[in-house]
């Protein structure tokens, strides 16, 4: 089963919670031009992409505008110029990315519509794709575009995470454990008892227990990691929790 050693693997370094957030990566970007500062703002990128999307799209602009438009805030967004200009002291980073953009679409959209794809942010023509298609499925289920933007923000955080977790099982040769036990992670009812899944994974219904407990903590371990790289103080972590499954459960 699934123990202690998939939180404390042998030789593992323990990193602080607040040794690289989104705001020192913006402020490293901002002051290099280093392969490192590049990788970590495409990450950036990859984990704001498809909220903002859905948060234009909303707007009520078409797909292809809202693909263009959200190209083009990230090209104006990575600029060093205007990293140069922002700090924590804007606030959250989510919220911050939202005002921005908010901005831009108030004063500088006609500007985009003109501007080469992508300028400085990642192409990601395959994604734009796919993004219609999400937006779609997901569309009726907020009737603002913020509410929108949070919502999709919250669980793409969650998928993260889950994610994390997921690499974690495999690297210790316990995937087929995850699957089995992932959806107890959040205290939903399983569709199988305990004694039922340990049937299937030939262990004990007390095993189970105790694994289904390490999986949870460990799980809300990697969101706290996850949460602190978006805040600028350690007590703003479970504020931003507590409003994390507030928007989950809407």
């Amino acid at each position: 089963m699934m123990g202690r050693e998939a939180t404390n693997a042998p030789g593992a370094v323990v990193q602080p919670l607040f040794a690289t957030t989104h705001w020192s990566v913006v402020l490293a970007a901002g002051q290099t031009d280093t392969p490192q500062a590049g990788e970590a703002l495409e990450k950036l990128c990859r984990t704001y992409w498809y909220p903002l999307y859905a948060f234009v799209r909303r707007q009520g602009r078409s797909p292809e505008d809202a693909q263009d438009l959200t190209q083009g805030f990230f090209a104006h967004l990575l600029r060093r110029d205007f990293l140069r200009g922002v700090g924590p002291e804007k606030g959250r980073f989510r919220s911050f990315l939202l005002a921005c953009l908010k901005h831009f679409l108030a004063d500088e959209w006609e500007k985009a519509r003109t501007a080469k794809r992508g300028g400085n942010c990642p192409e990601r023509r395959l994604e734009l794709a796919g993004a219609e298609g999400r937006y779609q499925l997901e569309a009726c289920v907020e009737a603002d575009a913020e509410s929108l933007y949070e919502r999709r923000w919250a669980l793409d955080l969650l998928d993260q995470v889950l994610n994390r977790l997921r690499h974690e099982a495999v690297a210790f040769g316990r995937a087929a454990v995850f699957n089995e036990l992932q959806g107890c992670l959040l205290g939903e009812r399983p569709t199988e008892t305990y004694v039922q899944l340990g049937a299937r994974l030939s262990t004990s219904e007390t095993a189970v227990k105790v694994t289904v407990h390490r999986l949870r903590q460990r799980y809300r371990d990697l969101l706290r990691e996850e949460i602190a790289h978006t805040v600028t103080r350690p007590e703003e972590i479970d504020e931003e929790m507590r409003y994390l499954f507030e928007v989950v459960s809407r």
